[in-house]
């Protein structure tokens, strides 16, 4: 299973083991439902549309590794999918299990050290074989959700995508997306994120707070001017946005205290979400 170190994060051979498990289950999920099935999660996008936008961007970073790309690559092809319905569902799901199995052997064959381009700081293939898998997890959770199917995930998965999301806090994006977050957070206001249902050692509590003129986060707990909680999975869902009726799947969150704070941050943070 790899090592899981310190902070929880899981290993590099653990990450590729889950972008072919994740797109495994989210094909589970979908057999046998109509692909012009709305995704609520994803307004204007359908189920064939949503597997056209995960294998295209499985397909963009396995292409960004594979040949060691040193700038950008075009992007174009994850956002084109209109014609995606038009597929016959067993060979849409095939051609997505095959470009999650040709990212993972590329970024295996790459390996964790080697000099790639990455959206953000990270510059490694480490950068792409952790984003690949949460942007599968939660992808699977809209195809869940479309369907009516159950979606659970693996506590440590969630932790580890909970640890990424705070770790984009500090980015410059953040504050150009919102240059009043840092008055916001001025003063010694935090934010903390808690998890209710998994056990004390699984550590699954951030805080967020203004360190200087940067956001900084850390697990753990304390006082927080807001503080959001509720099971690890809704937590999850709840950072990247996916709203649910309470009761349902990510509706299971409580808020507390300063709303508007939460908000601003939730909002700056997902700023590459919105590309």
């Amino acid at each position: 299973m790899g090592s899981m170190g310190s902070m929880g994060s899981m290993s590099f051979e653990r990450h590729c083991g889950e972008i072919v498990a994740q797109t495994s289950l989210l094909v589970s999920h979908v057999e046998g439902a109509e692909l012009s099935t709305p995704v609520p999660a994803c307004p204007g996008w359908n189920l064939g549309q949503l597997l056209r936008h995960l294998g295209e961007a499985h397909r963009w970073v396995e292409t960004i590794v594979r040949t060691r790309a040193t700038g950008p690559v075009s992007e174009e092809r994850i956002n084109n999918v209109s014609d995606a319905t038009d597929q016959d569902p067993a060979e849409l799901a095939g051609w997505l299990t095959e470009g999650a199995g040709q990212l993972a052997d590329a970024l295996r064959t790459a390996g964790p050290e080697a000099a790639v381009w990455t959206v953000a700081p990270g510059g490694t293939p480490v950068f792409w074989a952790r984003r690949m898998t949460h942007e599968t997890v939660v992808h699977r959770a809209d195809a869940a959700f479309a369907v009516g199917a159950d979606f659970t995930v693996d506590d440590e998965v969630a932790i580890d995508a909970l640890d990424e999301w705070m770790s984009f806090g500090h980015l410059p994006p953040v504050f150009e997306t919102r240059p009043d977050l840092p008055a916001l957070l001025a003063g010694g206001r935090t934010l903390g994120f808690r998890a209710t249902d998994t056990a004390p050692e699984a550590g699954a509590e951030w805080l967020v707070g203004l360190g200087g003129d940067t956001l900084v986060s850390r697990r753990g707990g304390g006082p927080a001017t807001v503080t959001a909680q509720g099971p690890l999975a809704d937590l999850l869902l709840f950072v990247y946005g996916r709203r649910f009726a309470p009761g349902a799947a990510g509706g299971g969150i409580e808020v507390i205290g300063d709303e508007a704070l939460l908000d601003a941050w939730l909002d700056a943070t997902s700023f590459w979400l919105k590309e």
